[in-house]
Formats: structure tokens, sequence, C-alpha cells
């Protein structure tokens, strides 16, 4: 047992990601991809052909847009494009990968030399270097219960997803804590949902996330130890990053007091997490590089990137999710919660901007009705805000209408659930369906006047101070006028009445 006394220690972990790209035809062959949304759902083993299933005479041809949708997350990443990359075989075997071989990338990435930034929970900004972002084609999937979840003792091959295309993604060992891992994950789905490359859905696999984890602990004698580099497989949540860093934070001091293992030749590992006892569990000793046998593809041609091809696919990057984030909080007076989700989907931050331009209010206000109003009929139906049938013409309208005090604050939904079917505008539906604020004064005053003489204990109590009982006073015009006033110019006209 190594009691020596430990000066301080120092966690480092390194990324590699993994995401399942949304072409619609897999990496090497036209089959149809299980990462696509219109797949996803297909019963096992029903997306494969003869390159899948590695049948004898079969050829690989490489598809396009998977490179495509990889060159522009490596433009995003900072990444600079490999002009000339290759495709190589990493040799090894398992159950659920037909040919004995994964054709991946090995010394020449597609993308290379790239960063990222983030900005931590201190709000330090946190630049994280990218290695590479290279292409290759995922495995299939192993699985251990029958249909109707029925335990299976041997393992069932499902090889839908051999051959998805699949980004890796490897970040340098720039993290020193759990929670900034978690963070620049969360940063990275919403940035590769944006540019269109992937649903996300980490239930489904769509990103999977392997951290590689040790620690650098400074003795009381002043030597420096590190600990031999742990490599989580297969993480599918952020709470599992999270728990799983942390855990090894602690198992690899105890690990070392016990046994004195330190970083060297063949010390690497890999682990699983137990989401369930919350711990990592050995799997095997972690191969290094040239275990693999890499070598290139004899099937396949190299993939050289010219310049009007970079350029090509340079026009296709938009505005990227941490700089539109800014500008609506920097420009539009936004709150950093409701710009953060504003950016998630693409389609959702687009619709805002245009509601923006076609309003004459701020981005704000814009923000608000779509992520409380219209957010509340999108859960309601089970779609996205972008996809209720409401344009951008017309929530502006509502705003409009709104602003003027033309509308009251409960017509909202109504109206909203109106245009959501009708082409017309906000003002059109409105008027229809009577919703437009009465503006006669006179009848304000009386309908008021009809209040404060029905509700004699209220109105004494707001005139003492006791404002929380004009909700009842307010009620009783609402009431009266069916709801055609605005609840706001009810309250004033209340307050004017009893503050004498």
């Amino acid at each position: 047992m190594n009691d020596v006394p430990i000066r301080s220690k120092r966690l480092k972990v390194g990324l590699e990601i993994h995401v399942e790209l949304q072409t619609r035809s897999k990496m090497f062959t036209r089959t149809p991809n299980v990462a696509h949304p219109d797949f996803q759902d297909a019963p096992p083993n029903t997306l494969v052909d003869p390159v899948v299933a590695a049948l004898p005479g079969t050829l690989p041809v490489m598809n396009k847009a998977a490179v495509e949708m990889s060159m522009l997350v490596g433009l995003a990443l900072g990444c600079d494009i490999a002009r000339y990359s290759k495709w190589d075989r990493k040799n090894y075997y398992y159950p659920d990968l037909p040919k004995g071989y994964q054709i991946s990338q090995y010394d020449l990435p597609l993308c290379h030399d790239g960063a990222f930034h983030i900005r931590s929970e201190s709000g330090e900004d946190r630049r994280i270097g990218i290695i590479r972002a290279h292409l290759e084609e995922d495995t299939g999937k192993l699985g251990h219960e029958l249909p109707g979840g029925a335990r299976f003792e041997g393992s069932l091959v499902d090889l839908n997803r051999a051959g998805t295309p699949l980004l890796e993604i490897v970040t340098h060992p720039d993290f020193d804590r759990a929670e900034d891992v978690v963070i620049f994950g969360q940063e990275l789905r919403v940035l590769c949902r944006f540019l269109g490359v992937t649903q996300g859905v980490m239930q489904r696999g769509h990103m999977r996330f392997e951290p590689n984890i040790n620690l650098e602990m400074e003795l009381d004698d002043g030597t420096t130890i590190k600990t031999p580099i742990v490599e989580v497989k297969n993480l599918n949540s952020f709470r599992a990053v999270r728990g799983a860093i942390e855990h090894e934070f602690k198992r690899q001091e105890k690990e070392w007091r016990e046994t004195g293992k330190v970083m060297g030749p063949g010390a690497k590992s890999t682990r699983g997490w137990d989401d369930a006892k919350l711990v990592t569990v050995l799997q095997r000793e972690k191969e290094d590089a040239h275990d693999y046998r890499y070598f290139p593809d004899p099937d396949l041609v190299p993939v050289v990137v010219d310049d009007a091809w970079l350029q090509e696919v340079s026009a296709m990057l938009p505005e990227l999710p941490a700089s539109r984030r800014a500008r609506y909080v920097e420009e539009m007076n936004l709150r950093e919660k409701d710009a953060a989700v504003l950016v998630e989907e693409r389609e959702l931050a687009l619709f805002f901007e245009a509601t923006v331009e076609a309003a004459s209010s701020d981005g704000a206000s814009v923000a608000k009705l779509l992520l409380n109003q219209c957010a509340k009929r999108a859960n309601e139906i089970g779609c996205g805000i972008h996809e209720l049938g409401i344009t951008p013409e017309q929530v502006a309208g509502i705003i409009g209408l709104r602003e003027a005090d033309e509308i009251g604050a409960q017509s909202i939904d109504q109206l909203i659930a109106m245009l959501c079917e009708s082409d017309d505008s906000a003002r059109d539906v409105a008027d229809r369906g009577g919703m437009l604020v009465v503006l006669d004064e006179s009848q304000l005053d009386a309908w008021c006047d009809d209040a404060i003489a029905a509700n004699e204990q209220a109105a004494e109590d707001v005139r003492n101070g006791k404002m929380a009982a004009i909700g009842r006073l307010v009620g009783h015009v609402m009431k009266s006028s069916g709801g055609s006033v605005d609840a706001k110019a009810v309250q004033a006209r209340l307050r004017e009445k009893l503050s004498g």
C-alpha cells in the first residue's frame, strides 16, 4: 500500500466523440442509413446488402454527402481540411463487424488541427484543441433481449447500424474538470444539430462520448507521476459522462496507492460505465494503434479536395450557434437562457430572425412569445415551434396587436391556435374571432364602476394598499366585457379610480 502524501492532483481528460451522420445512405453503399429519420425505426437486419454483410466480391463506393458533412463540421471547429486523405483498414474481430475490419482513416484524416471555445461554469473562456476529425463506418450492434424484452443468454447481432457514416472527433487532453467536458459535449451537440449533420439523439447512439482520463499527481517529495490512461467507452448521456469522469478521479488515485502502476507501454485500459451502480468496470487492456494493423484500403480511392470543392462546402457554413447566441444577447437584449434555446435548432433560429425582421419590435418580445405561448402550443401538438403552421409574419402581427393594446393577453393562446389553421393576417383572424379590444373609454369606466360596486371589500382592500385584491375586480370587468378589453388597461383604470 503506497501511503506517500500527495501535494496536488490534476485531472486530465481528452475526448473521442463519435457522431453518426444522417445521410440517406450508408458510408460505402446505397443501402438506407439507420441514422436518417426516415429509416430509424427499421426492423433489425433490414438495412443490409451484400456490401454491409461483407459477401465475397463486393466493393465499397464512397458517400460524397458524408464527406461534405464531415468537412462542414471540421470547418465549424476551425480545422484545416486535408487536401489529400485516404481510407485505411482497422483490423479487429467482433461479432458485429462482418468484414473483420473497419474502414477508417489513420495517418491522413480529413480534418485536423482545430479548436473549439466554451465558457466554463465560472464564466472562463476555455480553448479546447481539436487534434483531428476523421470519417469511418460504424459497426453493427449487439443486443441481449428478445422481442418483448425477454432476456437472451447469447448475443443478438443487428447489422442495421453497420456501415453508417461515423465522424470521430478527437480532442487534446485539455479538460481538467468534469463539468467542462459536459459543457463541451452539449455545445458540440448543438453545433452538429445546427449544421444538420446529425439528429443528435443520445439515446439512439447518434452521439457517443469516450473520455480518456488520467491523473497527474505531484508527491510531497517533488516527483510527479501520471496514472495510466483509462478510456470509458460508449457513453450516451451527459450524466454518464460526468459520472464516469468523477468516479475515475477518485478510483485512479486509489488504484495507484494499491498497485503503484503508472503510465507506460501497455498500461492503458478500457472500461465501461455501470449506470445503475455509478461505477466504471474493466473491459480489457487498451490496444495500441499498431495492434490494429492499419493499412490503406486497396478498394477505395483517396479523397482529394480541390479549391472549388472546398469553397463549395465553405459556402454552406451558416453563422454558428455560439455567434448567434452572443448576437441575440448583445444586440437584441435577450436573456442568455432564451438565446441558448433559440439556437438549439437551426430552423427555430431562422424562424425567430424572420419574425424579428417582420415585427416592429425588439427581439426580446419575439423571443418571449415564441418560447412561451408558441412553445406551449408546440408541446401540446408534439412538434417544433417552426412547424406549427403559423408564419413569422403572423407572429409579428400578434406582437403588433398586443403592443398597441388591441388584443388582451388572455386572447393570445386562442389567436395562435386559429392562425395555425389560417393564412390570413393576425388582425383579420382576431377581428373574426371577436378578440379585438374595445377601446370605448366610457364603456370601460362603466364596467370598472360596476366591478367596484359589486366587490366593495376588494375595492376597500385595494384602497388600503392590498393590491392582491385587485385581481377580483379585474376578473369582474373581464367577465362583463366578454374578454374584449385588455387586462392591463383594466387594472390601470381600476388603480386610478381607487387611488383617490
